[in-house]
């Protein structure tokens, strides 16, 4: 029976994540997020619940401990993040992390698009994602990390992936794509090992999402 830890367990992905994991799998979920409240009914013989920040280096090793894998779908100080989860998992032998995080990692996006994403994230958010991907990416972790195009609320699944070295292909992406992709790495965890993974709607390229 895997156990999975869920930082960010409130996020919009992460609640699509969470109620698909519980419908089709036995996984054990661990919910760790700030404001508890904000969860709603939770399943007791399913899920534990943790109040913690992943800023709060004490609290999240506890957490780590036991866990077969760990989903983190976050906002914020991304590298300081970074550092504690992969500081955490080294300490408790967790080896597999799920990370999601936005396009733009390695100016990978062409064109107007990605001339606009750089300016309107800033180069200090972009600076500080990066950071936190490079973390991961030089750690013993066995990583998929997530880079997400546009999100929309659209009630659709249909993605299509690239690889790090390869340009970004679209613009937009449903927050239920990426949860889809989540969903079936969680399952087999063999998928996309120590990949860094751009994730589009096939055919959005031209579209214009600002």
């Amino acid at each position: 029976m895997l156990k999975i830890l869920i930082l960010g367990a409130n996020g919009q992905i992460a609640r699509i994540v969470r109620q698909r994991l519980l419908k089709e799998t036995d996984a054990q979920l661990t919910l760790y997020l700030r404001q508890p409240k904000r969860l709603g009914q939770t399943d007791p013989s399913r899920e534990t619940v943790i109040n913690g920040d992943v800023n709060d280096y004490p609290t999240l090793a506890q957490a780590m401990a036991g866990q077969d894998l760990v989903y983190a779908n976050l906002g914020g100080e991304f590298e300081p993040m970074a550092k504690n989860i992969v500081q955490a998992m080294t300490a408790a032998h967790v080896n597999r992390l799920i990370y999601v995080t936005g396009l733009g990692l390695y100016h990978e996006v062409p064109g107007e698009f990605g001339r606009w994403v750089e300016e309107s994230i800033g180069t200090p958010v972009m600076d500080d994602t990066r950071r936190a991907a490079k973390i991961i990416e030089e750690s013993t972790v066995n990583y998929t990390i997530i880079r997400a195009a546009y999100m929309t609320n659209d009630d659709e699944i249909d993605y299509e992936l690239t690889e790090k070295g390869t340009p970004f292909k679209g613009t937009t992406i449903s927050r239920q794509s990426i949860a889809d992709l989540i969903v079936k790495t969680i399952k087999n965890p063999a998928l996309h090992q120590h990949s860094s993974l751009g994730i589009d709607k096939p055919g959005t390229d031209g579209d214009r999402p600002y």
